[in-house]
């Protein structure tokens, strides 16, 4: 059960809920989403937030943002692969180290610390059971949102293995109104996504290959060799990365349209990032441009909501 006696109480207007999606490297546009709302004068009153939604969520709801913001717009790939620690038990990555390094600078130690009402959403590995996380130290309960099976190892929180809440509520609509939101803004990052990861997009020669971060995890992990040009590429066939990648997206983009057409949100928020792959983190700079252009596309929307205060 939540508990709602703390959450805020307006004089004026109605409770925002933010509700951001996961998906992993594109979620940097939740950033780019965040200030372009600043600058239309929405500020959310609640933030709940889904695997990488919920590494966004907790930092802004820490009230760090913007530095944030600084850290992933100037991260390159060789940062990227600092942030990696390798692993086959459970994931190809463990997930402590950034995880680590974001509650040491991002991330407020407790729930009640933060500065506005947060929450984020896991998925329990034995009964599939969708498990809202809002009390404790927050950095444990972010790192249970982001356990992606076969990338990231899972968490064990009292007792319990839980992994990565876009199994279950890809984009938690409905863990806003929950925690008492009246006038929902959704953030989705799958809306283009299927069939996108089988096309190829142009890297600089300082960038890993073509094939991209997942499939050179699986070679660090001795799982593949690395390197597109195999026998599956002659067979014209895509890569075990590009078949991972592209299962996740089919898989988390039904879930969300699902559970979306049930819950629906007030207002969505689709920025278009499926150019970018899920452990493209040293991306961000685009990724951010494009979800302030997601809320330029939305403006009518934003100004219908809140009306001429926000015009």
């Amino acid at each position: 059960m939540l508990d709602l006696a703390h959450l805020p109480r307006k004089e004026h207007g109605p409770i925002i809920g933010l509700a951001l999606g996961g998906g992993a490297a594109r979620g940097w546009a939740h950033l780019g989403v965040l200030r372009a709302l600043r600058a239309e004068g929405v500020e959310p009153d609640v933030v709940c937030g889904c695997s990488i939604g919920a590494l966004v969520g907790a930092a802004y709801a820490s009230g760090k943002l913007d530095e944030m913001t600084a850290w992933t717009e100037a991260l390159d790939w060789q940062g990227v692969v600092g942030m990696l620690d390798i692993s086959l038990k459970g994931g190809l990555v463990r997930g402590d180290r950034v995880m680590q390094y974001c509650a040491k600078n991002f991330i407020a130690e407790s729930f009640t610390d933060l500065r506005l009402p947060f929450a984020c959403v896991a998925t329990e590995l034995s009964s599939g059971r969708e498990i809202w996380l809002r009390e404790g130290n927050v950095a444990d309960a972010v790192r249970a949102s982001i356990a992606l099976p076969g990338l990231i190892a899972p968490a064990l929180r009292e007792g319990r293995v839980l992994v990565d809440g876009g199994l279950v509520n890809p984009v938690p609509v409905s863990l806003c109104r929950a925690m008492g939101a009246e006038l929902v803004i959704a953030v989705d990052l799958g809306s283009d996504l299927v069939g996108r990861p089988l096309k190829r997009r142009p890297k600089s020669k300082q960038e890993p290959p073509a094939d991209g971060w997942t499939q050179r995890l699986l070679a660090m992990a001795g799982l593949g060799n690395g390197n597109a040009q195999n026998v599956d590429e002659e067979a014209n066939l895509p890569s075990l990365a590009a078949i991972l990648t592209g299962s996740i997206n089919i898989m988390q983009m039904r879930i969300a349209r699902s559970r979306l057409a049930g819950e629906p949100a007030d207002m969505m928020i689709t920025p278009r990032v499926a150019q970018l792959g899920i452990m493209d983190f040293d991306h961000a700079a685009e990724a951010i441009a494009e979800g302030e252009a997601a809320v330029e596309r939305a403006r009518p929307m934003l100004h219908h909501l809140f009306g001429r205060e926000h015009g």
